[in-house]
């Protein structure tokens, strides 16, 4: 009997030292936020001016939040800051539709980033993540201003430790969705 129990003891030992190894594995210290947008080339703004800022207006600038019982947060930054992304975005795009940047055109453009996090509940043996942006854009040409809001809120939940790539997949996907929305929206671009 002791013979058969010599010869278990080194196989579950290294099942448990496996798994402990495989459920450790080290976060990143950033994130990458690149939200990936194609608006058609158009005229649809052609000869039109603007001047464009985009404003963070979040209390702290991480991205990510984990939240487990009984442990600090972790908090997870993206590299590049998120209004310098969003501004580089939104102009390169605006441009395509043929609308041109000037800091003396009559239209300023200030958009505001509100919210923009993920808040994830990590418990042991699940998580949940609750994504939401929410961006406001004001236009004053001088007679007349628009304020426009755009939201996104996304739910997920999984089995384990929270995936870091995934939640940053996530993001970025409605970080998309909302500056498409932006560079899309019929009221911005008939008010302009």
């Amino acid at each position: 009997m002791t013979f058969q129990l010599f010869k278990i003891k080194p196989v579950i030992l290294t099942f448990l030292v496996v798994n402990i190894f495989a459920c450790s594995h080290p976060l990143p210290t950033h994130l990458i936020v690149d939200p990936k947008i194609s608006v058609s080339p158009s005229n649809q703004l052609a000869y039109k001016k603007a001047q464009l800022s985009v404003i963070d207006m979040r209390t702290s600038p991480h991205i990510i939040q984990i939240i487990e019982e009984d442990k600090a947060a972790v908090i997870l930054s993206s590299l590049e800051r998120i209004e310098d992304i969003s501004q580089r975005i939104l102009t390169s795009q605006w441009q395509k539709q043929g609308l041109s940047f000037n800091s003396l055109a009559l239209n300023k453009m200030t958009v505001i980033i509100e919210k923009a996090i993920v808040s994830v509940e990590q418990k042991n043996v699940s998580y949940s993540a609750q994504t939401e942006i929410i961006v406001n854009v004001k236009i004053d040409n001088g007679k007349q201003t628009l304020t426009t809001t755009f939201k996104n809120r996304g739910y997920n939940e999984g089995s384990l430790d929270a995936d870091i790539t995934a939640l940053e997949h996530n993001f970025n996907q409605q970080l998309s969705t909302v500056l498409k929305e932006v560079l899309t929206s019929n009221d911005i671009n008939t008010f302009l």
